[in-house]
Formats: structure tokens, sequence, C-alpha cells
């Protein structure tokens, strides 16, 4: 990549005009992706320094955009403060009710009145991006999923994230559930800096569940030098988001992505943020940016609002291999039940109360998620996969062609990476079948070079552009 920008860059060299040479480079910025939201509205991105909290580089960084699954990180963020309080353990059962068992793709599968330990929960957040899991997390922490949406934010305020509201906590679409890019970069940094034990999860390759083992969703683990985690993130109205952090020596940063156009443009772009500002990052300063940021009487404020107090709550941050304690504290419980309770303490507390802008806000095509509109491997709207693609058989089950998709994911290795695994519904007759297929491809050429690798494995395939 570099090589070519540097090639085109020399050839303006040759180009006798000023302003020509002033539009040629405007042109090479447009093809590279230096610029990548001239071209897509959808677009925003921020790199933190994650020692001094210093902004090395922001587009649109405060405008409200779709989390998608990175609400997700929310949600684990929760579960990991409910483990360090001993409210729960990992081996502790979470159980699925019909509600949660019923969420739409991508999912575990669990039936209702069935359950999973604490720790599968957590691996089936991190890697699958299990919605099902999600909502049965939520249900055992908060009781309902609303009142665990409303913990949600109320610990996104503690943590300055003051754009931020969520009203579920998987991230299937809904109009009102928003963040920004620099909200994000925060809950990435507070999930390091407070977690450090349970941070680990975040670099997890696959997690086996029954006979299936599920991939990772993030391409740039084990890729990309340094990157630890976090967390991927897909729905129609949000594009491709990517949430990355990245200890590099004596260096640390935490980039985010948003409404990237495909899962590959979303990755080179986080490649190129990484490349170019990780060696601006400073060789010094403590980290402590979250600790600091959030005042002690808020930092435990939401456990105490639905959660029984064990014990003191340790409060840590991360740098490096290194694991210390900043402070304990005694949460002071203040019972906060129903939205106007929740909005009297939050104006108690001088936070301001985001409204969302729907002129800032890319539109939505659909306010509540339905099974057609998921992709049910990815948390995908399948309607608009655009560019090339391959496509590796059709299945008479949704459920059997996402093992197929998992299967040959696991089999073609770096040949299928930043690429996005989808089924696609369609008729054949009176039968229903799911095609499964992977896009995200940037050419022809790459989406053959993969069918030619996975024949090879045993597997059937074709390259298709639409």
């Amino acid at each position: 990549m570099y090589q070519r920008k540097y090639k085109a860059i020399d050839r303006l060299a040759a180009i006798p005009s000023f302003a020509l040479r002033l539009l040629a480079l405007i042109g090479i910025a447009l093809a590279l992706g230096s610029v990548p939201a001239a071209a897509n509205s959808k677009y925003a991105g921020i790199v933190i320094d994650a020692k001094t909290g210093k902004t090395l580089y922001a587009h649109d960084a405060d405008e409200l955009r779709y989390p998608a699954s990175l609400t997700k990180m929310m949600t684990l963020y929760l579960t990991f403060e409910a483990l360090e309080r001993g409210q729960i353990k990992l081996n502790s059962r979470i159980k699925f009710s019909a509600n949660a068992a019923k969420e739409p793709p991508t999912k575990l599968g669990v039936r209702a009145g069935g359950s999973i330990t604490v720790e599968q929960g957590i691996y089936a957040l991190v890697t699958k991006s299990a919605n099902d899991a999600s909502t049965a997390i939520a249900e055992h922490l908060g009781g309902s999923e609303a009142k665990f949406a409303r913990m949600m934010t109320e610990k996104a305020r503690s943590l300055g994230m003051s754009r931020t509201t969520f009203r579920n906590a998987h991230g299937l679409p809904n109009g009102g559930q928003t963040t920004t890019a620099r909200d994000m970069a925060t809950l990435g940094i507070a999930l390091r800096e407070h977690f450090p034990r349970q941070y680990k999860y975040f670099s997890t390759r696959s997690f086996k569940f029954g006979k299936t083992r599920m991939g990772n969703h993030n391409r740039l683990l084990g890729a990309v030098r340094g990157v630890d985690g976090i967390k991927t993130g897909y729905t129609r109205a949000s594009g491709f988001n990517l949430v990355t952090s990245v200890i590099d020596r004596d260096r640390s940063i935490v980039a985010v992505v948003m409404g990237g156009r495909t899962g590959a443009s979303r990755n080179e772009q986080m490649k190129d943020l990484i490349a170019r500002y990780l060696p601006k990052a400073s060789t010094r300063g403590n980290g402590r940016l979250i600790a600091r940021g959030a005042p002690a009487s808020m930092a435990v404020s939401v456990a105490s609002l639905e959660l029984p107090k064990v014990g003191p709550i340790p409060s840590q941050r991360h740098q490096g291999n290194q694991r210390l304690a900043l402070a304990y504290a005694e949460p002071t419980p203040q019972p906060v039940v129903g939205r106007e309770a929740l909005v009297n303490s939050l104006n108690a507390q001088k936070i301001a109360i985001p409204t969302p802008a729907p002129a800032v806000v890319p539109p939505m095509e659909v306010e509540t998620a339905v099974a057609d509109d998921i992709d049910p491997v990815t948390t995908a709207s399948t309607a608009n996969m655009n560019g090339w693609m391959i496509q590796i058989g059709a299945m008479p089950d949704r459920n059997a062609a996402v093992e197929l998709l998992a299967r040959a994911q696991n089999a073609g290795g770096s040949i299928l990476a930043g690429t996005e695994p989808f089924t696609m519904a369609y008729a054949k007759g009176n039968e229903q079948l799911y095609r499964a297929r992977f896009g995200g491809f940037d050419d022809q050429g790459s989406a053959t070079r993969a069918c030619k690798t996975l024949k090879k494995k045993g597997y059937a395939c074709w390259a298709t552009a639409n």
C-alpha cells in the first residue's frame, strides 16, 4: 500500500500545472482511502494515545453513529464488573428465557430454558457476537433487558461517554441507540484499564461451543503487530465498525473506525491508522485516563442501582502487563427506578442527556430487527452486500449454512481475512434454500484466489459480483 502511495506521489512531480497537481493529489487521496469520508457519509474515526489521552487523529469523531455489535463491549464491561464484585462467577449458569432464545442470528441457538456458563457467554460475545447470549446476560444481571440498557447508559455517562445511549444489549437495529467514535474509544480504554484480568478474552481467536468452532470476526488479531482486541460490528445502517487496541513496546493506542463500506476496506483503514499514528504515540504517561475522568461517586453508581453489593469494588488500570489496583470504594446505593428517575438522577449529576439528531445520524432502514434483516453470522443486513463475493454452497437449513461457513472460514485461513460470512435466503420451486457466501472482496482476482484455495480444501466455490 505504501509503495503505491509513494509512487503515485512521485508521479505528481511530472505534472507541470500546480492546479493539476492539486487535483491529482486529491484523486490519489480518494483512491487510497486517506480521506474515506469524502465518499462515505457514514464514516467516522479516531485514534487516541492510550497513555496520555491525546487525540492523534479524528474525523467526525463526535458525530452520532449506530454502534451495532460494538454495543456488546458495554455488555461485557458490566459483566466484568459483576465478576469483580463477586456477584457472579465464571461458572455461574445463565438461563435463556424465551425472549433471549428468539433473538435473530447471529446466535448460539440455545433453547428457552437452557443455560450456559458466564465464561461461555463472554466467549460467545467476543467471538461469535451472539445476540441471544447478550440478551440472556442482560436479563440475568439487570432483571430485564430494558433495565440492563438503562444500566449501560448510566455506566456510559460515568465513563464520560456523554453522547451514547443504549436501548438493548446486543446492538441490533434501534433508532434510539447511538454513540460516537470518541465514546467507543473511551469504552475501549476503560475495558483495558479497569479489567486487566478479563481483558484477555478480547484476544480469543476462536471458541468451541458444542461441536461448532466459532472464529473471531476481528481479522486484525494475529495479522497486525500489537493488536490485542477489541470488537467488530455491522448492521445495514451502521456500516462496518471496529474498535482496536494496540500495545507495541512502549506505545499504546486505541483506534475506532465506524461506517466502513466493507469489512475489507474497514480493516485496511484501521491498518493504515495504526501504521500512521502508533509511531506518534507517547512513550511516557501512566494511562490513568478513565480512572481520572470518572468521579469516584459515579464510578460505582450503575452496579449499585441494580446489583447487590458484595465487598469493595476494585478500580484498576492496564499498562502493558502491569496490573495495578488504584482504589477501592464502597458504593452508596441510590435507588433509581424508571426513565423519569434516571433523567432526574443524571440531571442532578449535571450530565448532558443527548437527544439523537436525525440529520446527523445515517438514516435507519428498519426500526426493529427481524430475521431477514440481520446477517446470521455477522449481525448484518445482507440486502446491500455489494462488490465481489464467493459462494460455497446452498443449504435447506440456515444453521447448516452458518456451520458450513464456519468450517470454510477455518479452512481458508488468511485468504478469507477481512471478508464477512453471511447467508442469503432464496426460493427454489417450493423449497427454501440458504446460500452460504463470503462478501467484501476488493476485486474479482481476490475472490477467485479465495475460491482456488477453498477448492483445494474440498469446498465447492465460485465468485460472483452480486
